[in-house]
């Protein structure tokens, strides 16, 4: 009797310990409505959702995958396209602004006509010429190419093209001289400054692009010998 004891309890010694199961959670499967059927599998009930979060399943991850509107996107693209709009309408003001203004320029006044003399005095070539061009667009008929020279205009150009040292600053200024001496009056004055001997000894260029330098010089040289037949 003792022996069969002694091995009930050797064998219960050797036998492996029965597993504690844990309760399964409670699973609950719901339809999501107008999603095509698919499930969405949540586990742990309440409880659970509130410690691990829901991550929403097959269900959330395919509406996810097929929704692709983003709010931030679309305000980027209005900010873009109002970005694009602002850029036409400064381009379309300042064209607009400046075809008005060479349209407009021969009929202002004697202001702007006595600024763009006073650039004549300005040491850079390019205040120069711009100076020049404008006399040049002012100068439309012969009681403002008279305008030019009771200001002064005509005798500064003189002086400009005299000590000028390159030829784009010699051909405008000699494109302005051949608008003025359109008028007879105006080619008188200029004879009697010197522009015969100034513009007779304007060197013509080499480079094409300012050939027209020699055929301004023939213009205005035939006009002072007209002067004096």
């Amino acid at each position: 009797m003792q022996r069969r004891l002694s091995q009930l309890a050797l064998r219960r010694l050797l036998s492996p310990p029965t597993a504690a199961r844990r309760p399964a959670a409670p699973v609950v499967a719901e339809a999501v409505s107008g999603g095509g059927g698919a499930e969405i599998l949540r586990c742990g009930g309440g409880s659970g959702v509130a410690a691990s979060g829901w991550s929403g399943g097959k269900g959330l991850r395919l509406a996810r995958r097929f929704c692709t509107y983003d709010e931030r996107d679309d305000r980027a693209l209005e900010e873009e396209a109002e970005k694009k709009f602002g850029w036409i309408l400064k381009i379309l003001f300042v064209g607009t602004a400046g075809l008005v203004g060479y349209q407009f320029f021969p009929y202002m006044g004697d202001n702007l006509l006595q600024q763009s003399i006073s650039l004549l005095h300005v040491k850079d070539p390019l205040f120069k010429r711009m100076g020049a061009s404008r006399l040049a667009r002012f100068a439309v008929d012969d009681a403002r190419r008279m305008k030019v020279v009771e200001m002064g205009g005509a005798q500064e150009l003189l002086n400009v093209l005299e000590g000028a040292k390159d030829d784009k600053t010699r051909k405008q200024v000699l494109k302005t001289l051949v608008a003025l001496a359109k008028s007879e009056e105006a080619a008188a004055f200029l004879d009697k400054a010197g522009a015969y001997a100034i513009v007779s000894s304007t060197p013509n260029s080499p480079d094409p692009d300012y050939a027209e330098i020699e055929t301004y010089k023939t213009s205005l040289l035939k006009a002072f010998d007209e002067q004096k037949s």
